[in-house]
């Protein structure tokens, strides 16, 4: 089956592409379920596992705050504390992420899986970017909100996201070379960037029936 994971910057269609590349490839979409998953695996509130989840500018920001504090992911001892940290929810969310490639496979939104899936055959990585404008005006189309509140949550939005990858995985999560894929998608119509995505995976024999 294979997975197809995406990396995508604020604005560029993330939400939309990913879904539809599943629908199309007959893959289950991996994205509300994994912190559900990981909240079971840690004993704590889907809630919490939704806070710190990578895809949650919320919990993105509590997760930077607290990088100042926290040892090198590379060995170290973690603190003790009531609630499960961040290096934690990373680990539980890496080896789902490894299951469902190993498993039924998927479309994987956004928490760093081409980094997480980087060494296996069967997975096709791709990243959704395009010039920070552009991505500005996308947004601003999709939801009608005010250009000045969009503006604010795709700084934070990129911001951390890009935190993330880097202390975690030491690395930009938007270098072309962690992608097989790197499509300006405020320049492509959304469902040109699905078909271009479908028709890369199955040449790598992703999808329902393989190749």
């Amino acid at each position: 089956m294979g997975v197809v994971t995406f990396s995508a910057a604020y604005g560029a269609a993330g939400a939309e592409v990913a879904p539809a590349v599943a629908e199309r490839l007959g893959l289950p979409f991996h994205d509300r379920a994994i912190p559900a998953q990981v909240a079971g695996r840690l004993g704590v509130p889907v809630a919490e596992a939704e806070a710190n989840d990578e895809t949650v500018v919320r919990g993105l920001w509590r997760l930077v705050a607290s990088l100042g504090t926290m040892p090198d992911p590379v060995g170290g001892v973690l603190p003790t504390s009531p609630l499960p940290d961040a290096r934690a929810y990373r680990q539980q969310t890496e080896r789902l992420l490894e299951e469902i490639a190993a498993g039924p496979g998927g479309v994987v939104l956004g928490r760093a899986g081409a980094l997480v899936l980087k060494d296996r055959p069967d997975v096709l990585h791709v990243r959704l970017d395009g010039p920070r404008e552009a991505r500005l005006q996308s947004a601003v189309l999709r939801s009608g909100r005010p250009v000045e509140e969009i503006r604010r949550e795709m700084e934070v939005n990129d911001r951390t996201r890009e935190a993330y990858v880097r202390h975690f995985y030491r690395c930009d999560p938007a270098a072309a070379r962690h992608y097989h894929l790197v499509v300006d998608s405020t320049a492509i119509p959304v469902d040109a960037v699905v078909d271009l995505v479908v028709t890369a995976a199955r040449a790598r024999g992703i999808g329902a029936g393989g190749h």
